[in-house]
């Protein structure tokens, strides 16, 4: 621990913000991993659940996605559920705003980690210029300078380059944290538009299409393409051109 202590000292004021970064960029992966391991470790029990359970039931599976609500995907797939009698259009639109509230906090942090990549290398040179301006400012050439001083300075541009090696560690680990995090983000964009796209299905096969149903009588007898008369509920024979076996 002293040695690294020493090596901030020598290297200047500036590893100072670039020991604040190292942090910053560990306190982010940290917080960041747990809260992917949470989601990708129970969203698929989840959408499970809330899919077959929409089925039968939308209250029931609006209840499982209450549960989940400390998770995107729950928050994702109450959205719709909550609606009352919504139209397909507007189920839609209710699973596209709440995925697109979801994909916001799950990019928190990315804005910290891309300045950390930005800055950490500058900050890194910027220590090794004003170190080796003092080393140099030290120096007697005309002074007819023995070893000792020659070694001095050395050692003085050694230490101002730690500032640069230091910066780019610093940048390369929020850069590889920065790129593991979009990954992630650019699957759970897929994936919430498969589960959205079920979700809505369903709805819309078991729940609306039965209760709106839209005639299609076209012309040749009234029967559908299919070769069936529809009756969505009713008889479209009058009573008085029934075949005879039905009229009794």
């Amino acid at each position: 621990m002293s040695q690294v202590f020493d090596l901030l000292v020598k290297g200047g004021p500036v590893m100072w913000p670039l020991l604040g970064m190292s942090i910053a960029t560990v306190a982010v992966t940290l917080e960041r991993a747990v809260f992917w391991v949470r989601l990708m470790a129970q969203e698929d029990r989840i959408v499970h659940d809330v899919l077959a359970a929409a089925k039968y039931s939308l209250e029931d599976a609006a209840i499982t996605a209450r549960e989940a609500q400390t998770l995107p995907i729950g928050r994702f797939l109450l959205a719709p559920l909550v609606l009352k009698q919504a139209t397909p259009e507007t189920f839609n639109l209710a699973l596209e705003t709440a995925a697109e509230r979801e994909f916001v906090k799950m990019r928190r942090g990315d804005k910290l980690l891309e300045t950390i990549v930005a800055v950490a290398p500058l900050l890194g040179l910027l220590g090794t210029v004003t170190g080796l301006i003092a080393t140099f400012n030290n120096l007697n050439i005309g002074g007819g300078g023995d070893t000792k001083a020659a070694t001095a300075a050395a050692a003085g541009i050694g230490e101002a380059l730690l500032t640069t090696a230091f910066g780019m560690i610093v940048a390369i680990m929020a850069l590889v944290v920065f790129r593991v995090l979009v990954v992630l983000q650019s699957q759970q964009i897929d994936y919430f538009t498969e589960v959205g796209s079920r979700l809505e299905l369903i709805y819309r096969q078991v729940w609306y299409e039965p209760l709106f149903p839209t005639p299609d009588l076209p012309s040749g007898g009234g029967r559908s393409p299919g070769g069936e008369r529809p009756t969505h509920g009713f008889d479209p024979l009058p009573y008085a051109d029934r075949p005879p076996s039905l009229v009794d």
